[in-house]
């Protein structure tokens, strides 16, 4: 129904924002991310939006990016997983950091988001590796998340495989097969390269 909100950005709070788009406002929850990225209050912003109905409520989501709405829709899209806790998800880790999750089977990485269990964790990679796209695992996100020296150069070493022409899930999987042996991008990527040939 909405497919974006545009306008002046009238309120933050630690749940989401308020935008003043042609004399009315809206309210959106959002993620850890997109309110990081959002403007200081006064200031113009467009959102992505989506309309959760049910039978006790309506409530509208934010996005700052159309790439964490998409990874939100693949999200809510699983069994027992509400909009709030995708929204959780999408705050605890980036698009980019969960599509890696998701593409290299690392559950534990999505365990840490709040309301996500081992079982459902499981879950989340048997239903959502295939969906994941080059786009999701080169995205930068709604913003530069804070992230230790090692989840940095993994990243990079993800790039620079794929920059060699490999597929974007089989370099995500190489990197996790070797992810804390290094907090180097080229050694990682050396790494990675051996694994890859049957060197370890």
């Amino acid at each position: 129904m909405y497919a974006h909100i545009e306008g002046t950005l009238q309120e933050k709070t630690h749940e989401g924002v308020v935008i003043d788009a042609g004399g009315v406002g809206y309210e959106l929850m959002t993620s850890a991310s997109t309110l990081a990225a959002c403007p200081q209050t006064g200031e113009r912003v467009k959102l992505y939006a989506y309309l959760s109905v049910r039978e006790d409520a309506m409530e509208l989501f934010g996005f700052f990016t159309r790439e964490e709405k998409k990874m939100f829709l693949r999200l809510i899209g699983v069994s027992g997983i509400g909009p709030k806790t995708a929204l959780g998800v999408l705050s605890a880790l980036s698009v980019r950091d969960l599509s890696i999750a998701l593409v290299s089977g690392d559950a534990q990485a999505l365990s840490r988001a709040p309301g996500i269990g081992k079982k459902t964790a499981q879950r989340l990679v048997l239903e959502l590796k295939d969906k994941v796209d080059n786009d999701d695992l080169t995205s930068t996100g709604a913003y530069a998340p804070v992230k230790s020296a090692s989840g940095g150069a993994e990243s990079e070493a993800i790039e620079a495989l794929m920059a060699l022409g490999y597929p974007a899930s089989e370099a995500a999987k190489a990197v996790s097969r070797v992810a804390g042996q290094s907090d180097k991008a080229d050694e990682i990527l050396r790494l990675a390269l051996r694994s890859m040939s049957g060197g370890m």
